[in-house]
């Protein structure tokens, strides 16, 4: 069966699901397969972090989601690429600092082979 664009962003859509799941379950392995190795993530502090860094702040346990929770999603297909805006309301701590609160995501997705995977995003608090 022909990939169509349906099709593709119903797949981006519940690999979003996947993301926030993994996250919020501190899922290493699941968060590992979804990011590409070369990933760059701006938070709303400013900083760019890696997939090396997220990874290590989700398995150390300083990064720690209670709840999360996504709505407002748009998603874009662009060839093998998928822009994903969405709108996350999220309870939990970095390192004992809260971070309650509502965030507006982007986020990139690129097939490489036949995955998907994150290769970029931003995050701002509102």
């Amino acid at each position: 069966m022909k990939e169509t664009t349906f099709n593709r962003t119903e797949l981006i859509i519940s690999m979003e699901r996947k993301m926030l799941s993994a996250m919020l379950e501190s899922d290493i392995i699941s968060l590992d397969r979804l990011m590409h190795k070369d990933l760059l993530f701006n938070i709303p502090t400013g900083q760019t972090i890696t997939k090396e860094l997220d990874l290590e702040n989700y398995s150390s346990g300083n990064m720690k989601i209670v709840s999360i929770q996504s709505s407002n999603q748009s998603v874009k297909i662009i060839d093998d690429t998928a822009v994903v805006s969405t709108t996350i309301v999220m309870k939990g701590a970095f390192m004992k600092n809260n971070l309650d609160g509502t965030y507006r995501i982007i986020r990139v997705w690129k097939m490489f082979g036949n995955a998907w995977k994150v290769i970029a995003g931003s995050s701002i608090k509102f």
